[in-house]
């Protein structure tokens, strides 16, 4: 029996709660805040072209998707309100970043305290 790929069963958008709900094929289903999905974009402008050019987001506590937009079967690409919308959010992706929201959100406070930075949440 073929390994059946990775893709969401269904995706809602929470606008009030400023929440993305994806559920995938597996079973498993994540509750990913717009402003984790906003610092970890996949763009080149938060991830940078190579290693070591990563940019700090910073100011993102509020933003919201405006819009989810498919590309092809594979990705969608994430419309924010503060007119950041160049990552391609693949479906490996965007489940790495539900299972590991929490370790990834704990590095990104890190980040934010080593740089000096509070949060206003």
């Amino acid at each position: 029996m073929a390994e059946q790929k990775l893709a969401p069963t269904d995706i809602k958008l929470h606008q009030k709660s400023r929440v993305l709900e994806v559920s995938f094929n597996d079973g498993k289903t994540f509750k990913l805040s717009c402003e984790y999905l906003r610092c970890f974009s996949p763009s080149a402008e938060v991830r940078g072209h190579v290693s070591g050019q990563e940019v700090l987001q910073v100011g993102k506590e509020n933003v919201n998707i405006t819009q989810i937009e498919p590309v092809g079967s594979y990705a969608v690409v994430l419309h924010f309100d503060d007119e950041h919308n160049t990552g391609i959010y693949t479906w490996p992706y965007l489940y790495e970043l539900g299972v590991n929201r929490e370790k990834n959100w704990q590095a990104y406070l890190d980040q934010l305290k080593k740089a000096g930075i509070e949060r206003k949440a």
